[in-house]
């Protein structure tokens, strides 16, 4: 065999070794970043991933405080992510360059499972780490939004905020009626008189309403040691209502009104740090597309009716402003 033929054969098994190596390595790259993606997505669509010198972090509780909704690489969710919210707070926690929280509240509030639990977190990370964490209220900021809010150390709000609603409901649909006129028979076999719930008795009423007054005393305590308040003052401006920023600054439940920004540029000052820090969204181009496209559909009446019927009316208490 001629040199020239020897000498290209050898070429040619160089090559195809080194193709087979970037096949591989590329193949390897690209699974990690699907898997890092969809991670991601499945986690609220942020990664974590904070300056490398002093920062204030920003914590944003926007939307109903609810269970985390499921996600998928195709249809990404948005608005408040409860168990992302958590990880992240964990995550602060344990970076020392965090030298503060600003929390951005606009919400009308939602479970009180989540709520109690939002609220507890953030006065785990205030006495692990000793850092103070201001509050700041945009469009809503009630009940449940405004338990997160008396976790913090001052809490400053927008001119135009709505805030307040210090109380618990719980609210479900009576359907029986609506059975009896579609020619449907409702049956239910229970245990006990008090298992079925299709049509509330008294007692039964008075049942879940020891339930609400549980909830209501437990968050009356928090904004009575939030605010410092006694719970005598709280329980006088704690009927349901909803205040304005300047009704609730009069009666203690704020500490002073303000933009945004000016907010941020006295917590920098305090902090000695222009820097602030949240998480990034890592959505890909497919996916924030398709996240736009979810967002323009328009609903129907039903769905609308439904969802309504799901946040509002689940038959479990809620921190929530309607």
């Amino acid at each position: 065999m001629k040199k020239k033929q020897v000498l290209g054969l050898v070429v040619a098994a160089i090559i195809f070794v080194l193709v087979g190596i970037s096949s591989v390595f590329t193949n390897k790259v690209s699974e990690s970043m699907f898997e890092k993606t969809a991670s991601t997505l499945l986690t609220g669509g942020a990664e974590f991933s904070a300056p490398l010198s002093d920062y204030i972090a920003v914590v944003r509780v926007e939307g109903t405080i609810a269970q985390q909704t499921e996600s998928s690489v195709w249809m990404p969710t948005s608005g408040y992510q409860h168990t992302t919210t958590m990880e992240y707070l964990d995550n602060l926690m344990a970076d020392s360059r965090n030298v503060g929280i600003l929390l951005y509240v606009d919400s009308p509030g939602g479970a009180v499972y989540e709520s109690a639990e939002l609220y507890d977190k953030l006065l785990e990370y205030k006495e692990a780490t000793k850092r103070p964490i201001w509050g700041y209220m945009g469009h809503m900021a009630a009940s449940g939004g405004y338990m997160a809010s008396v976790a913090t150390d001052k809490i400053y709000a927008n001119q135009n905020t709505t805030t307040g609603s210090i109380g618990v409901i719980m609210a479900g649909v009576e359907t029986v009626g609506l059975y009896e006129k579609l020619g449907m028979r409702y049956v239910s076999i229970t245990s006990g008189k008090n298992k079925d719930g299709s049509r509330l008795s008294d007692e039964q009423i008075a049942i879940y309403q020891t339930q609400i007054d549980e909830c209501f005393q437990d968050f009356v305590s928090k904004v009575a040691t939030g605010r410092s308040m006694s719970e005598e003052e709280v329980l006088k401006l704690a009927d349901g209502r909803t205040y304005t920023a300047k009704q609730a600054a009069d009666n203690g439940l704020i500490d002073e009104i303000a933009a945004y920004e000016d907010v941020k540029a006295l917590m920098s000052d305090e902090l000695g740090t222009d820097t602030y820090y949240e998480p990034t969204s890592n959505l890909s181009g497919l996916a924030s597309l398709l996240s736009e496209v979810k967002s323009l559909v328009p609903k129907s009446e039903a769905q609308v009716l439904l969802e309504e019927a799901k946040a509002l009316e689940s038959g479990v208490p809620m921190y929530y402003a309607e």
